[in-house]
C-alpha cells in the first residue's frame, strides 16, 4: 500500500501539485527544483550535437538531404497527429518546436552547424524554445484556481478528461484533494463520475479509493479525493462506548473512515447547527457485517442517559441479548411487534403535544430534564411548571423484512413521517431495502443510512444516486469486507457520504463489555416518561404494562398468561394415599397400563343428542371473554386467524368471527389497524 501511496502522489506532482523534498542542503534543494525544467535544455543540446555529427557524415550529400527533409516533415506531422487529444495550445506548441528543431538539424547536417545564420539561429532560437517550455511548466504549477492553465494532464488524458484543468491541491496524510475544472460547454461533472473506475485503474487503486464531489454551484467544477492507502484493513474490536453517560444528542461513534477519522452518526436534530433529526436504515447483505454495525449503534445509544429503546427482533435477540436489561421494551416479533407498532402510532402524537405545550419545536436534551425553566413551561402564568422530562425514544426494528411481511410494506410510513418532531427515531435493519420490501414513502423518510456490502444490483436501493455518482460502490465489497460501509446522515458533510468507513468488530470477548454496559444502563438510564407510558398503556394495555424486563439471569417479569404448574413427585404421592384418596380408587395401581378397547366402548350411553348452540347473547359473552383472555396475555392485535382454536371449541365459523370483530369495533372494543383484517383491542378500562 505504501508503494501505491507514493505512486499516486508522484503522479499528482507531475501534474501540477508542486511538492518535493524540503530536506538536505541548499544545493540539493535547488537541483531538485531544477530537475523538472532540464528536459527542454537537454533537447536543445542534443539537437546541436546531432547537427555536428550529422554534418561529419552527410555533408554535401543530396540523398541525405532528401531523406532528412522527408524525416523532418514526417516527424512534424506525427507530432501534430499525436497531439490531437491534447489542448489546441499544447498541440500547436509541440508541432512548432519539432518543426523548428528538425529544420535546423537538416540544415546543420547538410551545410554545417556554423554555416551562415545556422549558428546564430541555434544560439538564439534554442534557449527561446527551451524557456517557452519552462514558462509553460511554471504557469501550470503555480495556478491559483482550477482554471489557471491546463497543465500537463497525462493522467486525465488517459481517462478521457484531457481538457480538464487541475487547480489547487491539498496533500494530507493518506489523502489528496484536487480541484478540477472541466472544459466549458464540453464536459460536466457527470463525465468525471463515469470515468472514476478508469482513473482508479490508471492509479492502480481500488475503485473505493477515489471519489468526486461535484460543486453544487457549478456543473463543471468539483473536488477529486484520492485515498491511496486503505486504513480499514486492520480489524478494530469493540472495547466500550465512546461517551458513557453522555446525551443522545452527542455524536454516536460507530467506527472510522478510510483516512483514520471517526465515523459518527446523530439521531436528534440540533437547531443551532441546522441539523435535522433522522431515522436510520441499516442495510447490507448476508455476511456484510450488518449485525456488528447494528451493535455499534445500539451500544452507543444505550450508553446515553436521556434515551429509551424499544426493540423488535424476530431472531430472538440473537445479537442483542447481552443488552436486553438496558431496553425499555423488547419483543421477538409476532403479536408483540404488532402491539409495539400500534403503541408507537399513539405515542407519537402524545409526545408531540407535550413538546408543543412546553414550547419545544423539536426534542432537545433539555426536554429530558424536569421542566424548571419558565421558557419551557406548560403554564400560562409564565412560571415554571415542574413537569417530569421526556427522554428521547428509539424504536428499533431488527430484520424488519419479517415485520413488513406480516404488517404490510407501509407499516412504518406514518411513524417515519411523523416521529422526528416527537423526539422519536426509527431504526430499520434489513438486508435488501427494495421497493417490494418497504414502501417508497417509508424509504424516503429514512434520511440516514448505513450501507454495507451488498449485491451490485441493490446499490440504488441503499444509497442516493448522487452518492453513487460521487464514487460510492458498496457492491464492490459484497460479503468480502465485513463492516465496510458508507454512512449518509444529517450532520455528516456531503464530501464524506462517498467515503468508505468500517465499524468495530464484536467478538465473544465483547459480550462481557456489553453485559456491563447493559447493567450500567439499567441503573443509570432514563426512566420512562409518563407521557409515553400512559399513551402506550391506553393503546395496548397489558402488552406494554406487563412487558418483560430482562436481566442477565433471565426475564424478571413475564408478559404471558399464568402457566400451569407441574405437580411434583411428592404431591403426586400424596394424591394416591391418605385423605386425598377416593374410596372407589382404592386398590388401583397407578403405574399399571390402561386396558385396551372393548366392544361397545364407542356407543353413546343415552343415545345421540344434538349439541347445545349458544344463543346470540351467550355467543357475544363468550367472544368478550376471548378478547379479555387475549388482553390478559398481552396480545392486543388480533384477527380471525387468532380465533381458530376458539372457533373449533365453540363451533363457530371464521366468517362469524369476522362479523363479531366488526360489531366489537362499532362498540368501541376494537380499533382497526393499518393492516387489513387486523384489529387492536382497546383496553377494557379505556373502552368503558
Amino acid at each position: 500500500m505504501a508503494g501505491r501511496k507514493h505512486t499516486t502522489i508522484d503522479v499528482l506532482d507531475d501534474h501540477g501539485t508542486g511538492g518535493g523534498s524540503t530536506g538536505g542542503t541548499i544545493t540539493a534543494y535547488l537541483l531538485h527544483r531544477a530537475k523538472p525544467h532540464l528536459p527542454p535544455w537537454l533537447g536543445v543540446a542534443g539537437t546541436g550535437l546531432a547537427g555536428v555529427l550529422g554534418n561529419l557524415r552527410w555533408a554535401d550529400s543530396a540523398a541525405a538531404g532528401a531523406g532528412l527533409t522527408l524525416a523532418s516533415v514526417a516527424l512534424t506531422g506525427a507530432t501534430w497527429w499525436i497531439g490531437r487529444n491534447t489542448t489546441q495550445q499544447r498541440r500547436l506548441h509541440s508541432a512548432i518546436t519539432v518543426a523548428a528543431g528538425s529544420a535546423w538539424l537538416t540544415g546543420a547536417c547538410l551545410a554545417g552547424p556554423t554555416t551562415g545564420p545556422l549558428d546564430d539561429l541555434f544560439l538564439m532560437g534554442g534557449p527561446v524554445i527551451a524557456l517557452s517550455w519552462n514558462v509553460r511548466m511554471a504557469m501550470r504549477r503555480n495556478g491559483d484556481s482550477p482554471a489557471a492553465g491546463s497543465g500537463d494532464k497525462g493522467l486525465l488524458e488517459k481517462v478521457g478528461l484531457a481538457r480538464a484543468a487541475i487547480g489547487s491541491t491539498k496533500v494530507e496524510p493518506n489523502r489528496v484533494t484536487a480541484q478540477i475544472a472541466l472544459e466549458p460547454g464540453e464536459q460536466t461533472t457527470e463525465d468525471v463520475s463515469k470515468v472514476l473506475p478508469r482513473l482508479a485503474s490508471a492509479l492502480d487503486l481500488p475503485t473505493t479509493a477515489l471519489r468526486f464531489q461535484a460543486d453544487p454551484d457549478s456543473a463543471r467544477r468539483g473536488e477529486l479525493v484520492i485515498v491511496p492507502e486503505d486504513m480499514l484493513g486492520e480489524v478494530v474490536e469493540y472495547d466500550g462506548p465512546s461517551n458513557l453517560g453522555g446525551s443522545i444528542a452527542d455524536p454516536l461513534v460507530i467506527g472510522r473512515y478510510d483516512d483514520g477519522s471517526l465515523l459518527v452518526l446523530w439521531l436528534p436534530g440540533d437547531p443551532e447547527v441546522e441539523r435535522n433529526a433522522g431515522h436510520v436504515l441499516v442495510a447490507g447483505g448476508t455476511g456484510s457485517g450488518k449485525g456488528d454495525a447494528a451493535l455499534n449503534v445500539m451500544t452507543e445509544i444505550v450508553s446515553r442517559t436521556d434515551v429509551n429503546v424499544w426493540l423488535s427482533d424476530p431472531k430472538s435477540f440473537q445479537d442483542f441479548r447481552p443488552l436486553l436489561p438496558a431496553l425499555d421494551w423488547a419483543e421477538e416479533g409476532g403479536a408483540g411487534t404488532e402491539a409495539m407498532v400500534e403503541a408507537l402510532q399513539a405515542v407519537i402524537p402524545a409526545r408531540t403535544r407535550w413538546l408543543g405545550a412546553h414550547r419545544y419545536r423539536q426534542w432537545l436534551p433539555a426536554a429530558a430534564q424536569r421542566q424548571t425553566d419558565p421558557a419551557h413551561s406548560c403554564r400560562t402564568d409564565g412560571t415554571a411548571c415542574g413537569c417530569e422530562g421526556m427522554a428521547f425514544l428509539v424504536a428499533w426494528f431488527e430484520e424488519a423484512a419479517n415485520t413488513l411481511r406480516a404488517l404490510g410494506d407501509d407499516a412504518f410510513t406514518g411513524i417515519a413521517q411523523e416521529a422526528r418532531s416527537a423526539g422519536v427515531s426509527l431504526v430499520v435493519s434489513l438486508q435488501r431495502p427494495s421497493y417490494d420490501q418497504m414502501s417508497t414513502s417509508t424509504r424516503a423518510s429514512l434520511s440516514s443510512v448505513i450501507a454495507l456490502g451488498c449485491d451490485p444490483r441493490d446499490e440504488g436501493f441503499a444509497l442516493p444516486e448522487r452518492v453513487l455518482d460521487a464514487g460510492a460502490h458498496p457492491g464492490a465489497w459484497g460479503n468480502r469486507r465485513p463492516g465496510y460501509c458508507y454512512v449518509v446522515a444529517p450532520g455528516i458533510p456531503e464530501d464524506r457520504h462517498a467515503a468508505p468507513g468500517r465499524t468495530r468488530r464484536f467478538t465473544t470477548r465483547s459480550i462481557e463489555v456489553m453485559e456491563q454496559l447493559a447493567d450500567w444502563a439499567a441503573a443509570n438510564g432514563a426512566p420512562v416518561d409518563p407521557v409515553t407510558a400512559k399513551a402506550a398503556q391506553a393503546t395496548v394495555g397489558n402488552a406494554y404494562t406487563h412487558r418483560t424486563h430482562h436481566t442477565h439471569n433471565g426475564p424478571a417479569a413475564e408478559t404471558t398468561a399464568p402457566r400451569l404448574e407441574v405437580v411434583g413427585d411428592e404431591e403426586d404421592e400424596e394424591m394416591t394415599e391418605g385423605m386425598w384418596l377416593d374410596a372407589e380408587d382404592d386398590g388401583i395401581d397407578p403405574d399399571a397400563p390402561l386396558p385396551g378397547n372393548e366392544p361397545g366402548d364407542d356407543a353413546p350411553l343415552f343415545g345421540i343428542e344434538p349439541g347445545h348452540k349458544p344463543s346470540p347473547e351467550e355467543a357475544r359473552v363468550l367472544f368478550e371473554e376471548a378478547l379479555e383472555e387475549f388482553e390478559e396475555q398481552g396480545r392486543m392485535v388480533v384477527g380471525p386467524r387468532d380465533f381458530t382454536d376458539w372457533c373449533e371449541a365453540h363451533g363457530y365459523s371464521r366468517p362469524w368471527v369476522s362479523a363479531r370483530l366488526k360489531d366489537a369495533a362499532l362498540d368501541g372494543r376494537l380499533e382497526p389497524t393499518n393492516q387489513t383484517g387486523r384489529w387492536r383491542i382497546v383496553p377494557a378500562l379505556a373502552a368503558a
